[in-house]
């Protein structure tokens, strides 16, 4: 699903998305609408603009994922203002990418976002890594996820801490499975394991977990 208030610019994105092989279920160019045709169109990804005419992408992602809390969500913005990435993660988008990107760098934060993997624009990926170690130190709203997400948790396998590490550290699933000698399917299997034993939604919670206990050192 696209959603953006440029109709030209919607326009191009699903047309992209179509003929790389996407299906694109639905568009939208204000934010109750779009918040509206997610709930029936059910998509798994949620290509999404920070501005809207009528509410902040940010109340979108926050009314998309009440309804659908598997939903991917990709931020596409021309603002890299560092506050408005971090309210997006913050709310629920897996990754966030500036308007200037290549659509080839955007058909690939596509894919990515559908396999669950954080994608930023470079040099926003260690802003929001640093803001998931501060809220850790700081015992903020990361930190209280993690102690919930914790109460009667499966142990992991050594292999899923293993992955979990490198999660942390902010490698991509192809970099693991390289470091590791594994598939990149094994790598993905190894995730979606450990995001359900910790009862997580996608892999920026995995990530905030991973970093409040340490496991990025």
């Amino acid at each position: 699903m696209v959603v953006d208030d440029h109709p030209m610019w919607r326009e191009g994105v699903a047309r992209d998305l179509t003929e790389a092989g996407h299906l694109v279920v639905a568009t939208s160019g204000e934010g109750r609408q779009a918040v509206r045709v997610a709930a029936a169109a059910r998509p798994d990804v949620v290509v999404l603009d920070l501005q809207l005419p009528d509410i902040s992408g940010v109340e979108v992602i926050q009314g998309i994922r009440a309804a659908l809390p598997e939903v991917r969500v990709l931020m596409l913005s021309a603002s890299g203002e560092q506050q408005s990435v971090l309210d997006a993660v913050k709310a629920g988008a897996t990754g966030y990418l500036m308007k200037s990107a290549a659509p080839a760098e955007f058909l690939d934060a596509v894919r990515r976002t559908a396999a669950g993997e954080p994608v930023f624009t470079p040099g926003l990926a260690g802003l929001v890594l640093g803001e998931y170690r501060r809220l850790a130190v700081g015992g903020g709203p990361a930190a209280a996820l993690a102690h919930g997400a914790e109460v009667g948790a499966p142990a992991l396998t050594d292999r899923e801490t293993e992955v979990l590490r490198l999660v942390a550290k902010g490698l991509s699933y192809k970099q693991i499975a390289q470091r590791l000698g594994l598939s990149h399917r094994t790598v993905q299997n190894h995730v979606q394991n450990t995001l359900g034993k910790l009862q997580l939604h996608n892999r920026v919670e995995l990530t905030r977990y991973a970093i409040e206990r340490g496991l990025d050192n």
